[in-house]
């Protein structure tokens, strides 16, 4: 199993809007649980690699964009455990960018679907890659199912003080439906949609529990899954230099800057303690503090 440092560590961030608006803010440093297989990603996998492990497969096969920390995260598990990894990709083969880079080096095989047909997961196209790599212990893309969400839902037991909100990124709604089930109706959580049309993510969100004591915000994907605007890109390099965290444009700096936004128009009254998780992410090269990443690939 992949040892975890838990529990993670929980910083304050000290910034002059907070002062002025009378909040304080949390930041939940998950993407120091593991070196490699980092936040959230590495609480989904927890229960997955277990029963894959208990039931005796040798290979894991997922699905995700050609950006997914998800991949990524599966690509370095496998490595570290013994699994062969297999990614079906969204979209048509291109060069490696810096994320899928990395999974080959970790020894993940790829395979592309169109998009059309990765929107049909039971496509005859889909059907046919699993089963040439059957016998297979499949993930869903972004890892999403019930025992990543019994992971996730774990965290909240580290945060032993009083806060009143709790805020991560959402891309397929997993990370969310863990809080919110952790959280068993106490305090409030806010999801930060990375994608455009993510609506779709509260329909998620109630598979896996039956809480609402939640909500998505839909505004702050900056284009869509991967994409980034000058405004986010400026944010991002001004808050690494200020304190030092390392984001990332995908999901971190999308949730970062929402909550900075929301802070400044008063969304959350005087007095109020905020929490955001820092799910980690792999940085670009020549993104803030791509030096000092933990998202580290073999030799």
């Amino acid at each position: 199993m992949l040892f975890g440092k838990l529990p993670t560590p929980v910083i304050e961030i000290f910034d002059p809007v907070f002062k002025r608006c009378g909040v304080r803010v949390l930041v939940k440093r998950d993407d120091l649980v593991h070196e490699q297989v980092q936040g959230n990603k590495w609480r989904k996998l927890k229960y997955n690699l277990l029963r894959a492990k208990e039931l005796g497969y040798k290979r894991i096969v997922t699905f995700g964009g050609a950006y997914s920390n998800h991949v990524y995260a599966v690509s370095a598990a496998g490595w570290l455990l013994g699994f062969e990894t297999v990614a079906i990709i969204r979209g048509e083969e291109r060069p490696f960018n810096h994320v899928l880079s990395k999974a080959v080096a970790f020894g993940m095989k790829l395979e592309y679907l169109s998009r059309r047909e990765y929107r049909r997961k039971d496509s005859p196209e889909a059907l046919r890659l699993l089963e040439r790599y059957s016998p297979c212990y499949v993930l869903p893309e972004g890892g999403t199912n019930h025992l990543a969400v019994e992971g996730v839902s774990e965290l909240i037991a580290e945060l032993n003080f009083d806060y009143d909100y709790i805020c991560c990124a959402c891309g397929t709604g997993g990370t969310l439906a863990g809080l919110v089930s952790g959280l068993a109706g106490r305090r409030y959580c806010i999801g930060v949609s990375v994608l455009k049309g993510g609506g779709f993510l509260l329909d998620e969100v109630r598979r896996f529990t039956s809480h609402d004591n939640y909500c998505v915000l839909l505004d702050y994907h900056f284009g869509g899954y991967a994409k980034t605007k000058p405004p986010l890109q400026n944010f991002i390099e001004e808050f690494v230099f200020r304190h030092g965290i390392p984001l990332e444009p995908v999901y971190t700096g999308k949730l970062f800057y929402a909550v900075y936004d929301l802070v400044r128009q008063g969304a959350f009254k005087r007095g109020s303690t905020i929490v955001l998780l820092h799910t980690g992410g792999i940085l670009r090269r020549g993104d803030p503090l791509e030096a000092r990443s933990v998202a580290l690939c073999p030799a």
